[in-house]
Order: structure tokens, then sequence, then C-alpha cells
């Protein structure tokens, strides 16, 4: 395995590794929430505990399409990587 091998393994397994802890730490997050309507005012604190979960996740969500997109980017890479060395191997290019 080349140099240039395993620093493209490397940076798509730090992104896939980022990408996991992101979705960990949001299910983490929306273990709480729940999926109900509070109309009675006698229910205010579990309104403002629903509210806090919701924006911490929007806080999370972008993060984690970022990390998304990177792993589909690296993903890309590694593919054109390979598709290069078959066609070096196979003299298709030099």
């Amino acid at each position: 395995m080349t140099v240039s091998a395993i620093v493209v393994w490397s940076v798509w397994v730090a992104f896939a590794l980022l990408m996991a802890v992101l979705y960990i730490y949001r299910s983490t997050l929306t273990r709480d929430e729940e999926d109900q309507i509070f109309l009675d005012d006698s229910f205010d604190h579990e309104k403002a505990h629903q509210a806090a979960i919701a924006a911490r996740v929007a806080k999370v969500e972008p993060l984690v399409r970022i990390a998304r997109w990177l792993v589909v980017a690296m993903t890309v890479v590694v593919i054109a990587y390979y598709v290069r060395d078959v066609m070096l191997q196979l003299h298709l290019m030099q």
C-alpha cells in the first residue's frame, strides 16, 4: 500500500468517525424528545424542556450534514484513486 493510499484512507476514516460521533451525539439528544403536543398551560415546563432539546438538535444538524457530505466526497476520492490506479496498471493512462 502506497503512502498516498494510506493518506486517502486515513482521511476517509477520520471523516467517517466524525460522522459516527455526530450521529451518536444527536441520537442521545433526541432520546428524551417526545412526539406530543402540550395544549394545557400546566405543561409549560415540558414545553420548555422539549424546546431546549429541539434547539440543541438544530445546532448539531448542520454539522451532521457537513460530515455526511465530507464522507461522500472522500468516498468519491477513494473510488477515483483506485480507478486511476487500475488504469495505470492496465497502461490505459500514463
